[in-house]
């Protein structure tokens, strides 16, 4: 009953931050647009057959199936009948919006999308901000690997990526994978001392993104236990950590995986701890006939326990909107030089996967999903003052050419753009979509992930060293 109530919490929280993130966008177009005496015909949350509407004032209120955005409907700006339906104009032509007014209901939009993010920030300052506790500590190095003749060891920190200091995985990750190189200059902290090695990254198979081949320092965790395995033979139960096999130290899960591979047939002592105990057993991997080497038949996967530290107060408004800034402009960046990086289209996410990130932040604690919509607010004001037709920044662009040019443009000319447009914008978020959902396996490990959260006083802090959650595999 409790996971019940959970996810009803989640999704209808979901549904509300985004649901208020496109209501304030389209409220600031409707606002100013009746300020300066224009025609309003309807208000829209989301695109595609109505789920409720209700009609006041001559005006059309509804919300829409498709939640991936919103409209309103302005017979005196040119509209896109392909996502805002065709304009119910009526009691003969409306006098021309003078191109000020055209520019001013445009631009409404994204500012109030600023101004809701500003004070979205302004709640997570004086609330806090949880922030995980994940330093990038590196785990088992195959002793004939490149990584290993760099002088790169187990145990060793990374503290900086090209000169740019980083303190998680996840901040390790980012810096390589916006990168227009797949050569790197990584600082290691060891014993108190530093030192720089070169690495080469390489493209990961599963997220076809570039990472470093370096593992982090992380207990494996059995995940199943198959019917009539050498694992189950010997009781062993997910949840179970793997702390030694063989009498090495087992720090990874790809080195277990290796070493499990190399003993098919041989009793072999494994460490485990369940709880507060800790367990030897004897397991004896059996032969895969079809690779030739060993296997237990477990389903194992790295930690999946993060903990979170509550930095009270959060960022100040500036400083979230900095971050989101140098964020876009680094993705951005990077889907410029996309063949230098190897991020392309395919990696951003449209709907679905905002909803499901946004979904896994409100599990975790709300206001990490507050943070996430300064995100949003702001990504969403960038995009939508872009200098393309159907969006707010087209309608911009066209206003200020019929300012300067006396004249506006031909409308059919304009509609015909701006529909042309609306659908190759339609078919894009079809697109991302289709990756999102190639993604969902990602996403549902966001939410199968423990997580705690720690309020800590200022100046304090406590020493956990939790790490992300490697893709399950099955030696």
């Amino acid at each position: 009953m409790h996971e019940v109530f959970l996810w009803i919490y989640v999704a209808v929280a979901v549904v509300l931050m985004f649901g208020a993130s496109v209501f304030v966008h389209e409220l600031g177009h409707f606002w100013v647009a009746r300020r300066r005496g224009m025609k309003v015909e309807a208000f829209a949350i989301g695109f595609g057959p109505r789920l409720w509407s209700r009609v006041r004032d001559g005006i059309e209120y509804s919300v829409r199936w498709i939640p991936a955005g919103g409209f309103v409907r302005l017979p005196q700006m040119i509209t896109a009948e392909t996502i805002e339906g065709s304009s119910k104009e009526g009691g003969g032509p409306l006098p021309p919006a003078s191109p000020l007014s055209k520019i001013l209901v445009a631009f409404a939009g994204p500012l109030m999308n600023v101004v809701f993010a500003f004070g979205v920030a302004t709640v997570v300052f004086f609330t806090g901000l949880p922030v995980p506790v994940n330093p990038a500590i590196i785990g088992p190095v195959a002793a004939e690997s490149p990584e290993y003749a760099a002088g790169v060891r187990p145990g060793d920190r990374i503290v900086a990526i090209n000169n740019k200091p980083v303190d998680s995985w996840e901040a390790v990750a980012e810096a390589v994978m916006f990168a227009r190189t797949n050569v790197f200059a990584v600082t290691l902290e060891r014993d108190g001392r530093r030192q720089t090695v070169t690495l080469t990254a390489g493209i990961n198979p599963t997220l076809g993104l570039k990472m470093l081949n370096l593992e982090p320092e992380d207990h494996p965790v059995v995940r199943g236990v198959l019917e009539g395995s050498a694992a189950e033979a010997v009781g062993l139960q997910p949840g179970d950590v793997v702390v030694a096999f063989a009498g090495v130290p087992i720090a990874g899960r790809e080195q277990f995986i290796k070493l499990i591979q190399q003993r098919p047939g041989r009793e072999t002592e494994l460490v485990i701890k369940r709880g507060d105990q800790e367990l030897k057993l004897t397991i004896t991997p059996r032969l895969n006939p079809a690779t030739g080497k060993g296997f237990i038949g477990a389903e194992i996967g790295g930690s999946d326990r993060v903990v979170y530290q509550v930095r009270r107060p959060g960022p100040t408004p500036w400083e979230n909107f900095q971050d989101v800034w140098q964020r876009t402009i680094g993705t951005l960046g990077a889907l410029w030089h996309s063949k230098e990086t190897g991020v392309g289209a395919k990696d951003l996410s449209g709907p679905v996967g905002i909803f499901a990130f946004l979904a896994a932040q409100v599990s975790i604690d709300y206001r990490l999903a507050l943070n996430f919509l300064v995100l949003l607010n702001l990504n969403l004001a960038i995009l939508n003052l872009l200098p393309i037709p159907v969006l707010d920044g087209g309608h911009i662009l066209m206003a200020l050419f019929e300012w300067v040019w006396g004249r506006p443009l031909s409308r059919r000319v304009v509609e015909y753009t701006t529909t042309g447009f609306a659908v190759l914008l339609l078919s894009f978020m079809l697109y991302v979509t289709f990756f999102d959902l190639k993604r969902m396996p990602l996403f549902r490990l966001l939410f199968s992930r423990e997580t705690q959260v720690q309020q800590v006083e200022p100046g304090s802090s406590t020493p956990v060293e939790p790490l992300p959650a490697p893709a399950p595999a099955r030696p």
